[in-house]
């Protein structure tokens, strides 16, 4: 008879994620990053697909960057948030309704900073997948340089 251990789910998910042995390293940085970048790419191409035109200037003139909205692959555009809005922090509950949001620019922020947060998760893994080998931490740095181009 052989004696087993029987580990909890979550010992066993936590071991997965910081396991070297996988075909690509996940880390704990990856849990947050993969989320991130899915998020940004996938509000990146629906608004850039089919996002209502933007105040852009503050002055009850929206300007259209979508394809749906007369644009091809060239002039389109995820256009900017409103001027109204300035470098507020504008995310999707603090809009009256969806469209408000959508007309303020919103989806452009929510990319912005999803792939920001997500770059720096980039760059978390590498170090963390340097610590899990072994390497000295600068490792990292040296591979974050495409990052910072």
């Amino acid at each position: 008879l052989e004696r087993r251990e029987s580990a909890t789910l979550w010992e066993r998910f936590c071991t997965w994620i910081t396991s070297t042995e996988n075909r690509l390293y996940i880390g704990w940085f990856g849990v947050l990053m993969i989320p991130t970048l899915l998020t940004a790419t996938s509000v990146f191409i629906i608004a850039f697909v089919a996002a209502p035109p933007v105040d852009i200037d503050g002055i009850r003139e929206p300007v259209a960057g979508s394809l749906l909205y007369g644009n091809n692959i060239i002039s389109g555009a995820v256009i900017p948030s409103s001027a109204a809005i300035g470098i507020h922090f504008y995310p999707i509950w603090e809009a009256a309704s969806l469209d408000e949001w959508l007309y303020n620019g919103g989806p452009y922020e929510l990319i912005v900073l999803h792939f920001i947060l997500g770059v720096c998760c980039y760059i978390g893994r590498e170090w963390e997948l340097s610590y899990r080998l072994g390497m000295r931490p600068w490792i990292s740095v040296a591979f974050t340089a495409p990052v910072a181009a």
